[in-house]
């Protein structure tokens, strides 16, 4: 059984390319991205690619959190990439208790606010939930990696996380996967530079990078990723559907490269996880949007003090 609508928390993934501004100057695809998003009318909204957010006062920014009627958080840009990471979210159901960005080696820095869950009366949880919106680096593997290893922080005991984004890499349970990795020797796949910035070397072959989300869902298993969670556990076969690209050709397949985590103990909470990659979304952006929905009462209940969530 549902829950009713205001004891669902819902989470949206998206990295709306370059925030919707063209090459010609128009901005149209922006404001249609936060119409696309009200639709839903999420709670939490983890965005990559804020790109021109800061300027004029982050004026950008706020337009969007006011038309979401969400609070916002940006990390900051780089002279390597002016597309930021963001985090808006509802004051109502979070209680902000720090906001933290973690710099990760020159890409996208991690942008991280700490909150506590309110219960219906307002009451905040007893435990800390730590969230964050990550664009992994786009062309190197290794700094991949060394990215998924600042986010395992965020899941050290004592700590709960949640936490979307960009991944630019692949799911490493390939054989659950409902979308195959990329044939490499497709001669559709024409993008030499896609070859280079999204294969890894092993056992003398180039093969595609899977190691972020075996460094973050895989061995011990820090988090819990929540496509193969929803699939395998929830029987959401559609939570695996492919996320990126939606407009170039010259790539290959689709693959489902944006994804969503998080602790363990959150596993219980989660109803479920939709990709949405109508034309709606695809006349926004070339990635598509997720759309997670989580147990309210669950949630906090992982979040209180005597709390030990386990999941597969």
């Amino acid at each position: 059984m549902q829950p009713a609508e205001e004891n669902v928390v819902t989470v949206a993934v998206w990295n709306v390319e370059h925030n919707g501004h063209d090459k010609d100057g128009a901005d149209h695809r922006r404001h249609r991205a936060y119409d696309v998003l009200a639709e839903y009318r999420p709670d939490l909204v983890f965005r990559q690619e804020l790109t021109h957010a800061h300027l004029d006062g982050s004026r950008a920014l706020y337009e969007e959190a006011n038309r979401l009627g969400l609070w916002p958080f940006m990390a900051p840009g780089t002279p390597e990439s002016p597309n930021p990471t963001g985090v808006l979210l509802s004051t109502d159901l979070f209680q902000v208790d720090a906001y933290y960005t973690h710099a990760t080696g020159g890409w996208h820095p991690i942008c991280n606010p700490l909150v506590r869950l309110k219960d219906p009366e307002g009451r905040p949880s007893e435990k800390a939930l730590s969230l964050a919106s990550v664009h992994l680096c786009s062309y190197d593997p290794a700094t991949r990696a060394r990215e998924a290893k600042r986010l395992v922080t965020l899941g050290a005991p004592g700590r709960t996380a949640l936490f979307g984004g960009d991944m630019n890499s692949y799911p490493h349970r390939t054989d659950e996967e409902k979308v195959p990795l990329p044939d490499w020797s497709d001669p559709l796949l024409s993008d030499a530079a896609h070859f280079e910035h999204r294969t890894v070397e092993r056992d003398g072959q180039r093969v595609s990078d899977t190691v972020p989300d075996q460094i973050l869902a895989g061995g011990r298993q820090v988090f819990v990723e929540a496509g193969n969670y929803a699939a395998t556990t929830l029987g959401q076969a559609h939570a695996l559907e492919p996320t990126a690209n939606l407009w170039r050709k010259d790539q290959g397949r689709r693959s489902r490269i944006d994804r969503l985590y998080f602790s363990p103990a959150l596993a219980p909470a989660l109803l479920s996880l939709e990709v949405v990659a109508d034309d709606d979304v695809a006349e926004v952006s070339d990635h598509a949007l997720l759309i997670a929905r989580f147990d309210r009462a669950q949630m906090f209940a992982a979040l209180s003090a005597t709390s030990a969530g386990a999941a597969r």
